[in-house]
């Protein structure tokens, strides 16, 4: 029998189409810090844990992991604790007050930190554990747990600091004089800033805990991007702490208050369309993370967290 020309134009059509491969899958190679500390591979297996509870923390060019530890026994202002990954302790720093929230390694060999207490204060301390730079930072001190989280210092020489319960991120000279600052939005409420990463184009990340928002917004102030839970198909944003511009554009977010909720950590795109999710079954959160690599591909120059 004799197939029409018709016929044969759709077959091979169809047979085109059902030859076309399924998109490969994303995966992300992380460290990981909150109530599990740990590197963990593109499958999600451990490569690396710390047996604490951490708030901050890097993988830094030699393979060591520097974090902010929180406090615990061993630890009750909190620490920075810098480790091989045959867990060798190589520096440790005691916080003096009640938390440490913050830990950066800076291409100079200092480490900056931030302490929460009675006297809210940002410093960088050399390798021998002296004190090079100190200022008060100007925010609320009655209650320490929400002063401030992730700051950084910037390549102007700067220090980007998000300040939870005066709902505002601030820039700091050295001098500790405010340069810059952005204040977060009335509503939704308890927009508390955790996050604040200045982007290659001037702009600024920032992730608003409570009100489940992350945006991006200008020198001006002004919210040039944003992501809800109105924009995602299910409502995955709970308690957003840390967050990652990738070298791609895509945005990384972790929800710190996901619960018995699986999905942990999520990618989108600058259409805000997901294209990664991380789920683990444990319930402990995830409050800062690092993306290491995509795909087993290393992300190239230093992390925008």
């Amino acid at each position: 029998m004799r197939l029409s020309p018709i016929f044969l134009l759709l077959a091979a059509a169809a047979s085109a189409f059902a030859a076309d491969p399924e998109p490969a899958k994303i995966t992300h190679s992380m460290f990981i810090a909150g109530g599990e500390t740990a590197i963990l591979s593109g499958d999600g297996q451990v490569l690396w844990k710390y047996p604490a509870q951490t708030r901050d923390g890097f993988v830094l060019p030699n393979g060591n992991v520097l974090m902010a530890v929180s406090k615990n026994k061993d630890y009750p202002g909190g620490a920075v604790v810098e480790m091989t990954r045959e867990n060798k302790i190589v520096f440790e720093y005691k916080g003096t007050q009640s938390e440490v929230n913050t830990a950066q390694a800076l291409p100079n060999g200092n480490i900056m930190l931030t302490e929460a207490g009675e006297n809210p204060r940002l410093l960088e301390i050399d390798r021998t554990g002296k004190t090079v730079l100190e200022f008060p930072l100007q925010c609320q001190n009655t209650n320490a747990h929400m002063e401030s989280r992730m700051a950084r210092k910037l390549p102007n020489g700067d220090y980007l600091v998000p300040q939870l319960l005066d709902q505002v991120v601030r820039e700091y000279t050295p001098q500790g004089k405010i340069v810059w600052e952005f204040k977060t939005p009335d509503e939704p409420k308890q927009a508390w800033p955790f996050t604040a990463i200045r982007l290659p184009n001037g702009n600024t990340l920032v992730n608003l805990t409570h009100s489940n928002m992350s945006v991006e917004v200008d020198p001006s102030g002004k919210i040039v991007w944003q992501l809800t839970n109105a924009d995602l198909p299910t409502p995955l944003l709970r308690d957003p702490c840390g967050a990652q511009r990738l070298p791609n554009g895509n945005t990384v977010v972790t929800s710190y208050g996901a619960g018995d909720q699986t999905v942990k950590m999520l990618e989108v795109t600058p259409e805000k369309k997901v294209v990664w999710t991380f789920e683990r079954e444990k319930k402990g959160g995830i409050h800062e993370f690092q993306i290491l690599d995509t795909d087993g591909k290393p992300l190239e120059g230093a992390p925008l967290k």
